[in-house]
């Protein structure tokens, strides 16, 4: 099916129900600046930040996910960022190192979780935010660094997962998380995983013509981690600078539904073209300490 403007769409698109984990914003705050978002006389609504957050938790269960809490710990102002405290595959969890001092406390506090929770959690050597910046694609690991993340962490999740692990390099700081640049829209890939020579596969994955399994801004990353992204997803979606400055790749998707930032207009445009059904949640509290949706959100993945 060809979209009016010449985008190629697939329909209809299935969904598949998740499990998350998120914290509530009960201890929400900007108390220090460890990102260009960040501004220590930041005002946050406290309350808004709640309601908005309470908000994403509703669409989540809405739409038939499962929606999982930690207990927000005092004076860790940024534990409501579950995605950067673990990435877990297969039932188990490679938890987190954060490289800023303010946060590291905060991996204790999702250990005590995931370890009650019956994960086998390893604690890495080297700074590693997590789903901040590992991005599960098939049976590959996409591995941000460049400002958090670093490529020993690589190394030691390729070891613990035993998967292909895919660095890229960001660049640019105000996408200093891998999910600030990138996310998967539907991980619905063949079993043999990404195709190696970038060609279609026939199916839902990368190199088919019919759909995208990733939206990314490019400008975000090296020239050679660009070309690897290009070859792997010739047909991903591409957001410009003001969907990314919106966190509009700061988001979540089941296959069908795509949980996204208002803002992202264009991207939401393009979504629709491709047979995705956008879900608009504002976040814009969570902005001004640099997350949105998908920093919000941990997927527990079975």
């Amino acid at each position: 099916m060809t979209h009016p403007g010449g985008a190629l769409t697939r329909a209809p698109r299935t969904p598949r129900a998740r499990r998350y984990l998120l914290c509530r914003p009960t201890h929400f705050a900007v108390e220090y600046a460890i990102n260009p978002w960040m501004r220590e006389d930041a005002d946050v609504d406290t309350a808004l930040a709640l309601r908005q957050w309470e908000d994403l938790v509703r669409a989540y269960r809405d739409h038939g996910h499962t929606v999982e809490t930690v207990r927000p710990a005092p004076g860790l102002p940024d534990m409501v960022f579950a995605a950067n405290s673990a990435v877990v595959v297969g039932g188990r969890a490679f938890g987190s190192l954060f490289h800023a001092p303010q946060r590291r406390p905060e991996s204790h506090e999702y250990e005590i979780w995931f370890k009650g929770a019956g994960y086998d959690l390893h604690r890495p050597e080297s700074p590693c935010e997590g789903e901040g910046d590992l991005v599960p694609v098939g049976r590959y690991l996409l591995a941000g660094t460049g400002f958090r993340t670093t490529r020993d962490a690589h190394a030691e999740v390729q070891e613990f997962f035993g998967r292909p692990v895919i660095s890229l390099q960001l660049t640019d700081p105000y996408f200093y998380h891998l999910d600030t640049a990138l996310f998967v829209l539907d991980d619905d890939l063949p079993a043999d995983g990404l195709p190696a020579d970038g060609t279609s596969t026939g199916g839902n994955g990368a190199g088919d013509a019919g759909g995208a399994a990733l939206a990314y801004y490019p400008e975000a990353f090296s020239p050679g981690s660009r070309e690897v992204l290009r070859q792997l997803f010739p047909d991903a979606v591409l957001a410009t600078r003001d969907d990314a400055l919106a966190f509009g790749l700061n988001s979540v998707s089941d296959g069908r539904h795509v949980f996204v930032a208002p803002r992202a207009t264009h991207l939401i445009d393009q979504l629709t073209a491709r047979g995705y059904v956008p879900v608009p949640v504002d976040l814009s509290e969570f902005h001004k300490a640099g997350g949105g949706i998908k920093c919000c959100t941990q997927e527990l993945r079975p």
